[in-house]
């Protein structure tokens, strides 16, 4: 057997401990922040339950816009609308313009807080959908009418 010198066991040393304190950096880039940036997912009736601790912290809040909740400030800005997962709904003000596919009845995931009138106020309001597209057909004519219609807000009567 050849014997290990003591320059060869010096270098497996400082590579090893190289290759640690690589590992301990990695790690603590990973994991360091990681607690202070997640940001929660809870529905209506989590968030409700959860009311005290909810308040104040940033969480996300998903669910389905209640038709009939709409309702448009005068500055273009501020919408209100309530936000149901079926059993519960969470009133939502919004200051922040709308996704072009926002509508009643539609998923919908609100980043923000909890106010302590039980009101839940975002600057942030994404709209969930499928990810499937279809091309057209051949032949098939855009209705330039309904096309239209997508990329302007219905009416408030």
């Amino acid at each position: 057997m050849s014997e290990v010198t003591p320059e060869r066991r010096r270098r497996r040393l400082l590579t090893v401990s190289a290759l640690a304190a690589a590992a301990l950096v990695v790690a603590f880039l990973a994991l360091g922040g990681i607690g202070e940036s997640l940001v929660y997912y809870w529905s209506p009736s989590e968030l409700l339950e959860a009311r005290a601790s909810a308040r104040g912290a940033t969480v996300r809040l998903g669910g389905l816009v209640v038709p009939g909740s709409i309702e448009r400030e005068a500055d273009g800005l501020t919408l209100h609308f309530a936000v149901s997962d079926g059993r519960q709904s969470v009133p939502v003000t919004a200051r922040t313009v709308p996704p072009a596919m926002f509508r009643e009845g539609i998923g919908v995931v609100v980043e923000g807080t909890l106010a302590a009138d039980g009101t839940f106020t975002t600057q942030r309001l994404m709209v969930k959908h499928d990810n499937e597209y279809r091309a057209p057909g051949e032949g098939d004519e855009p209705d330039m009418d309904e096309l239209v219609k997508t990329m302007r807000f219905e009416a408030e009567s």
